[in-house]
């Protein structure tokens, strides 16, 4: 394993170069619904490709459905930012036309009107989290969605 050092300031970071395959998404197709004005647009899509996910954008509902079942077995997440697209019930809508369209791929809903943050056991029940969104929520809810993938990895 080679190590490389990269210099930022009065700061050195140290990093493996094999360090993409710490990343949990790494390479994962990601679609995402939102409103490109919300809030937290910008930083979602920061932090899912942080985690080493491609992010495919969206800004309207349908237009990101259809992109979604065009190509069921490209994408391996689907994010929605429901609060500007009509709130939680529109994001249990678009759920419900996804699984009722055979779409298997993991889905995670974002809005502010989730109480309790839910990360599911059945593959096929949504991830909720609450709006405003926390690095440390993100992270989970991503690892969940596509914790199948990280057994994968690991053998």
């Amino acid at each position: 394993m080679n190590i490389f050092v990269e210099q930022e300031t009065d700061m050195q970071i140290f990093r493996a170069d094999n360090h993409e395959a710490e990343l949990v998404g790494w390479g994962v197709r990601v679609l995402m619904v939102s409103d490109p004005r919300a809030t937290g647009t910008e930083s979602v899509m920061r932090r899912v490709s942080g985690f080493g996910g491609l992010v495919d954008h969206q800004d309207e509902l349908y237009a990101g459905l259809g992109a979604m079942l065009d190509d069921p077995t490209g994408y391996g997440l689907f994010v929605m930012l429901c609060d500007e697209l009509g709130g939680l019930e529109v994001g249990q809508k678009a759920h419900a036309l996804l699984r009722g369209s055979n779409c298997t791929a993991p889905i995670i809903l974002i809005s502010n009107e989730v109480s309790e943050q839910s990360f599911p056991e059945d593959r096929s029940a949504p991830i909720l989290l609450r709006s405003p969104l926390s690095a440390v929520s993100m992270r989970v809810g991503f690892e969940h969605a596509l914790r199948e993938r990280l057994i994968w990895q690991a053998a």
